[in-house]
């Protein structure tokens, strides 16, 4: 027994299937650029899908709302401010309002994108201007726990660290040739990059120290590499006779772990990782399937789970983070193909479970909308590793409130306050009585409001009770929706037997 116990591994994830969403639900007439620049062309959060499209006369992507299905209109608004072409785009994962952009035209820039920013047509004044590369620019990484801190690599074979509400940089570090893909550690401490020279080095992020230098695969063509939560780090790449591989290495020395051979194709894999339970997503441009696998500490390390197979090959793929999925149906991934077409599909990978309850064991706390550090305090030092919120979404951690609460507010213009202006703004504030707004509440009832005002007891009580409601109101809307679920639910299963 105990030899078939080592030879059947246990796995909650042995059968995640994936099934792609149906057209009316797809985004179509989408002209995806034609750049050969390897990059995903796709960036999601759960807002917005951001997709670099053809545009003539400088570079543009689109940015559209999850509930735009359908036919995109012909000369839709973009975000235009590039004066060539993008190469790539990244959500910030503090604030999904913010995406930053890389382009040929030697910059990065960082964009507000909010419900009236396309009212006028295309989006042409970024929110921060990121320049000091000398050539192009082809890669931009956010760091994960500290607030507005992103990094850029540019074809002048440097990587810069930038403070982006500052436009400053923060560190410069020269590589010996360009730097083709990134990705910082858990903590933030150190990132890990593929280059041209076909060496992948792990790089101190504050000193630009080169901790550890290795080939990892022989082949010519791109890698991709990215570090895992528990530091150790995963590549894709190319053996010397053009086979597709995946390897597996310590994070602090690349000293290999597992490598394995994958197929003979010639596109470049880009992994997709889910920190949360550990899973990877291997997509190859050109491929017309993605396969995932389980990671463990254990050997062989890396479990092969299933494969998604399609008609159409993909030009680029989007991830989206788990706090944009639909836990209701065990989906535990999702992602969006860009075909060669202009279509760009959802893909819904799920976890097949009869109960309609909440799944614990598969949604363990994911990353939260909110950050752990300022750029001030990660520079001098400290490290964090991002904050943490359930999935549940009826649920809310005590870290993940009190982070919202210490989230600074980002300006609504590029201009800042001066000091005596910020200064006379809070004096006018402090000057109005937090009582004088409580009693102006109710004018038709003036001498009740003003008693109100008068106690503040009576004030603190009514507090209270205004809580309640609320609280009253939030779980009655969930006990709603809940039973929507239920009779949609039912109200399929009654359709499919009527048709036996």
């Amino acid at each position: 027994m105990a030899a078939f116990a080592g030879r059947f591994r246990q796995s909650k994830f042995k059968h995640v299937f994936g099934k792609g969403a149906k057209r009316e639900f797809c985004y179509d007439n989408i002209r995806v650029t034609k750049s050969s620049w390897d990059s995903t062309f796709c960036a999601v959060n759960p807002k917005y899908i951001a997709i670099i499209t053809d545009a003539a006369g400088g570079g543009a992507f689109m940015v559209l709302a999850h509930d735009q299905y359908g036919r995109v209109e012909r000369d839709p608004p973009l975000v235009a401010g590039h004066k060539a072409a993008v190469l790539d785009v990244q959500w910030c994962p503090h604030d999904d309002e913010f995406i930053a952009s890389a382009s040929e035209d030697c910059t990065a820039k960082v964009w507000r994108i909010l419900p009236e920013s396309f009212s006028d047509g295309n989006l042409t004044e970024s929110y921060r201007d990121l320049v000091a590369h000398n050539r192009r620019v082809g890669l931009v990484v956010w760091h994960p726990s500290a607030y507005m801190v992103l990094l850029t690599a540019g074809a002048d074979n440097k990587v810069l660290i930038w403070n982006v509400e500052e436009e400053e940089v923060m560190k410069e570090i020269e590589f010996p040739d360009n730097v083709l893909s990134c990705s910082f550690n858990w903590v933030g401490s150190m990132f890990v990059c593929s280059c041209k020279d076909k060496v992948t080095r792990v790089v101190n992020a504050r000193t630009g120290e080169f901790v550890a230098e290795e080939k990892l695969h022989e082949g010519t063509k791109p890698q991709q590499v990215l570090f895992l939560r528990d530091g150790r780090v995963f590549s894709t790449g190319f053996s010397r006779m053009s086979e597709r591989q995946w390897g597996l290495w310590n994070g602090s020395t690349l000293e290999p772990i597992d490598k394995q051979e994958l197929d003979n194709s010639n596109g470049v894999l880009f992994p997709f990782y889910d920190p949360d339970v550990n899973l990877l997503y291997l997509v190859g441009k050109g491929d017309s399937v993605i396969r995932y696998f389980e990671v463990t500490e254990d050997a062989p390390y890396v479990h092969f789970l299933n494969v998604f197979q399609s008609s159409e090959p993909q030009r680029g793929m989007g991830w989206m983070p788990k706090r944009g999925l639909d836990v209701s149906s065990c989906e535990i991934s999702r992602l969006y193909k860009l075909h060669q077409k202009g279509l760009c599909e959802p893909i819904s990978f799920t976890v097949p479970r009869k109960s309609e309850l909440f799944q614990d064991d598969l949604y363990p706390d994911t990353c939260a909308e909110s950050y752990a550090l300022t750029a001030e305090e990660w520079l001098q030092g400290k490290d964090a590793e991002p904050v943490l919120s359930p999935v549940r979404p009826d649920a809310a951690s005590a870290a993940d409130i009190a982070a919202a609460k210490a989230k600074k507010r980002v300006p609504e213009k590029r201009p800042k306050k001066s000091a005596a202006s910020a200064a006379a703004d809070k004096g006018d504030r402090a000057d109005v009585p937090a009582n004088h707004l409580l009693a102006n509440s109710n004018s038709s009832d003036s001498t009740a409001a003003a008693t109100v005002a008068a106690d503040p007891a009576d004030t603190s009580a009514l507090e209270s009770r205004v809580a309640d409601l609320e609280a009253t109101v939030q779980n009655l809307t969930s006990l709603v929706e809940s039973m929507r679920d239920s009779m949609a639910q039912l109200t399929s299963e009654c359709e499919q037997l009527r048709a036996t």
